[in-house]
């Protein structure tokens, strides 16, 4: 018998499916899981709160393989991961729906004035014109991370007719390499952040990058908060450019009350909700993770698996 453990949040979704070689183990706080851990060959150990994964995954001694519906991988301790020869898996996808809708509405609020709408209705007041009046239509848009976030990001502007450039390594048509999008900033109507957190994102959009973007544009960052200089992007907001900021992320979580992010204007914060605003994110996960309980099984790779020196 193989021992899984795993939050018991999905358990009735997983059970009715496990096969006979594998025995779980539930737990229903972190205080469990840390109990279970050194037992765990197959760890999935997904917290509400994820500091507390840290803890499990260096008491999980035992461990082949660690499976997480998180995308970003960057408070995992790769480096023991590594050297204790684990495999992760990763939530690479499962989210990229609820994600890119949520860059979308961001889009849409910011073009439209839609937090004035709402605000005077809480006022009851009738407006007698629109506080936003940009269409997304003929407007130009930068992805920096084409995984599976921005390529659904893409999908979804394409309908818009958004004139969509991304950033890759392999060249083509629409794309600008990793040396050639800072020199384009200022041609862009909106700047989507879809990378993952690694050293070489961290602070990819700087004190320099904010003074190169166009007045007026939307930064949109759905990656990390890590990712973005964000005393520049304050002081930037204040000045017009950028003149917003949709940010489902930032540094850090959850943003202190008094920080003084909250009182700019011109910046939208939602929380880091973007990947649950959904229900199918489990039902995803689980079927995923069979599939890849019978990779394991038979020695098949699994996917999508984590390149723990990259970082994703």
């Amino acid at each position: 018998m193989t021992v899984l453990v795993m939050n018991a949040v999905a358990a009735p979704l997983i059970e009715p499916h496990l096969p006979r070689w594998v025995e779980p183990r539930y737990f229903r706080s972190a205080e469990e899981l840390f109990e279970l851990a050194p037992e765990a060959e197959i760890g999935w150990f997904d917290l509400y709160q994820p500091g507390g994964m840290d803890k499990a995954i260096r008491l999980a001694t035992g461990l082949k393989w660690l499976n997480s519906v998180y995308a970003g991988v960057d408070f995992f301790p790769l480096d023991v991961l590594r050297e204790r020869g684990v495999i992760l898996t990763n939530g690479t996808g499962i989210n990229a729906i609820t994600i890119a809708e949520y860059v979308v509405m961001g889009m849409l609020t910011v073009a439209k004035g839609y937090r004035e709408v709402v605000r005077s209705q809480d006022r009851h007041e009738w407006l007698l014109d629109s506080p936003g009046k940009v269409e997304l239509a003929g407007s130009r848009a930068l992805i920096l991370g084409y995984g599976a976030i921005g390529q659904r990001v893409d999908r979804m502007l394409q309908g818009f007719d958004v004139d969509v450039v991304k950033v890759r390594r392999s060249q083509g048509e629409g794309t600008l390499g990793l040396d050639e999008w800072r020199g384009q900033l200022g041609t862009f109507d909106w700047v989507i952040l879809a990378v993952p957190a690694t050293p070489e994102t961290e602070g990819m959009i700087g004190k320099a990058e904010i003074a190169a973007m166009k007045p007026g544009s939307t930064l949109v960052n759905v990656a990390r908060g890590s990712v973005v200089d964000q005393e520049a992007l304050i002081a930037g907001l204040k000045a017009g450019r950028p003149g917003h900021a949709f940010l489902d992320v930032v540094t850090p979580e959850p943003l202190p009350a008094k920080h003084p992010l909250w009182d700019v204007p011109n910046a939208h914060i939602t929380s880091h909700l973007s990947g649950r605003a959904q229900t199918r994110m489990f039902e995803r996960s689980v079927t995923r993770f069979l599939e890849n309980l019978a990779r394991f099984r038979s020695g098949e790779p699994l996917q999508p698996q984590v390149d723990l020196s990259l970082g994703y």
